[in-house]
Formats: C-alpha cells, structure tokens, sequence
C-alpha cells in the first residue's frame, strides 16, 4: 500500500513540475523584452553595428514587434549626454546594448548596481576600458564584442600603397581609451615595415582643422583608427587632406566609400550580428552575460576607393581591383 502511494505521489508531483515549466515557458513566450540600444556617435560603422545587432536577434528568434521593443538613443558624441541616456536605460529595459567604447562605459556604469545586462559592441580594448578582465570576463553582468584593429595588415597595406613612405600621421581623441590602446599598437609595429608614427591628439571635433593644419606637412598619409570623435568629423579630415594631396586610409568600409583610398578593415555589419546572438543566449537564460567572454572579430577585408585615389592623383594598379573584397568607382558621402 505504501508503495502505491508513494507512486501516486510521485506521478503528482511529476505532474506539478511538468504544468509549473510549461507555465514558465508560455510566459517567457509571451514576453517582449524592452532592449535599449545606446550609440556613442552617428557615422557608418556604428550604425552598421546598430542595424547587425537587430538582424542578429532577429536570426534568433527575437523580432521587433513580436517579442522585442528596441529603444534607441544617440549621444552624437556628448559625453555628459552618454551618462543620462544609460542611466534612463537602466532604468527602462531589460537588456541593454552599447556601441562604442564611451558608451559602453557609460552603461556599465549606469547597470553596475541593478545587474541589468549590457552587452557592447565596437569596443576596441575591453580590459583597458575595464569591462573585462585578463580573461576575458567581467565580474558584473557585462559582455559584448571587440573591433580590435588589424593594425599589421593595415601597416602591409600602406606599404604597398606608398613604398616610399616614411611618417604615418594619427589624429586621436585624447579621453578615448580605445582610441589610446589603438595608438600603442600602431607605435609598437610601425617600425617593422619601416614607418614612423606621428600622432596628434584632439579633445573635441572642433580641433581637427587645427590639427590636421599642424600635422598634414609632416606625414605621408593618415590612417585612422575607430576613433568616434574623428571618424564623425571624417569629411573634415578628408577635405583637409586632399587640399595637401596626402592619401588617408579609412579603418572599415564606411569610411571608404565616403572618400578614404583603402582599408584593411572589419565588417560591422557582421560585427553587430555576432553581438545580437550574445544577447540572445542572454536573454534565452543560456547564460548570464558575466559568464560569458567578449568575442573578436579579427578577419580583415580589403576595400578601396579608385576615385578617392584619384582625386589625389594617386595611381593604384588595377590588380586592386580584383583582390579587394569591394572597390568602389565613385565617393559616396551620407
């Protein structure tokens, strides 16, 4: 007799368990995540970080105006405005996601104390930026995605561009630390392909006419990194630039179609959608996002402007043509 009761018992209690997951599960089904979406400044890469970030969610089941409500903000480079749209974000959503470095602080910051999970994007050095440790992970509920530069490659492509150069110019926003982490990496291998690195450093957009007047007679070409503030200012640098007849090599494809000559540049498109499925294993409770090391998108891509070289009357050899993964014939300016 005892045995059959503890059988009943048991068959209730897997009956219980069974209604109470398939309980939760209808709820989740049923939820709509409020995700933020934070953008430090409004230019091509990071908007492709914003729209890959949607598609990537989308690919995981997590749709706009089905399951998901997105709110996005642009801080067009305010840092002050950084700090009140993360706070009010917070506040708001489930699930944040941040697109630069700045930004991705800011939310850091702003989340620290609720554990709300921000999952970031375009970041270039995750550990200087302290969201993440040696490791890889954060103690908080922090992860996302680097942009780390392919600065070798980059260095490989100047070379062959211009053989005869000597003095590489760097414009770089003196408060942002991945713009810092960026530089050090340009400084420590310059010298191996046989260039010097002279760099100039900004506070503001309203700098750049200044600087690019100081630093243009010194240098053979620019190259930018993924600074926001200067690549927000880009057709600022590119007017100045093409006044002294001096190439400037673009750090994504974005920045090449507007008038760069090349780039040995990451797709940010794909860079937001690796992002999206961060958040998806988040928001599915595969995992908390402090358990969870950032990821690299580390395979560069070739991409050059013919007409960009030859407002410049720099001459590139058709083979540029062929080898990249996209050419473009004319400049196309957002």
């Amino acid at each position: 007799m005892k045995n059959v009761v503890k059988k009943i018992v048991a068959v209730m209690l897997a009956l219980v368990t069974t209604f109470a997951l398939t309980s939760i599960a209808c709820a989740d089904e049923g939820k709509v995540y409020k995700i933020g979406i934070i953008q430090f400044a409004e230019h091509g890469s990071l908007d492709n970080c914003r729209e890959g970030f949607i598609q990537g969610l989308a690919e995981m089941g997590y749709v706009e105006g089905e399951n998901v409500t997105f709110i996005v903000q642009n801080a067009q480079a305010d840092m002050g405005l950084c700090q009140q749209i993360a706070q009010q974000m917070a506040q708001e959503c489930d699930l944040v996601c941040a697109i630069a470095t700045p930004m991705a602080q800011a939310a850091f910051n702003a989340c620290m104390d609720s554990g709300k999970p921000v999952i970031y994007t375009a970041v270039s050095d995750p550990a200087a930026a302290m969201l993440a440790n040696d490791e890889g992970k954060s103690e908080y509920n922090v992860t996302g995605t680097c942009d780390v530069l392919p600065v070798e490659a980059q260095l490989k492509l100047i070379r062959s561009f211009l053989p005869e150069a000597k003095k590489i110019g760097i414009l770089y926003t003196t408060s942002e630390t991945n713009s810092e982490s960026q530089l050090k990496l340009y400084q420590d291998l310059a010298g191996t392909y046989g260039f010097e690195i002279v760099a100039s450093g900004i506070s503001t957009g309203a700098d750049i006419p200044l600087a690019c007047d100081t630093l243009l007679p010194q240098v053979d070409c620019l190259t930018n990194l993924t600074d926001n503030t200067v690549v927000s200012a880009l057709q600022t640098v590119l007017d100045e630039a093409n006044k002294a007849g001096i190439p400037v090599f673009g750090s994504e494809v974005e920045q090449v179609k507007a008038g760069c000559v090349a780039s040995m540049g990451l797709e940010y498109i794909e860079l937001g959608k690796q992002t999206g499925k961060m958040a998806a294993r988040v928001l599915k409770g595969e995992a908390e996002a402090s358990e969870l090391n950032f990821e690299v998108i580390s395979e560069p891509r070739l991409y050059v402007n013919f007409a960009a070289a030859e407002k410049i009357n720099l001459e590139l050899p058709e083979n540029y043509k062929t080898d990249a993964y996209q050419s473009f014939d004319e400049i196309v300016v957002q």
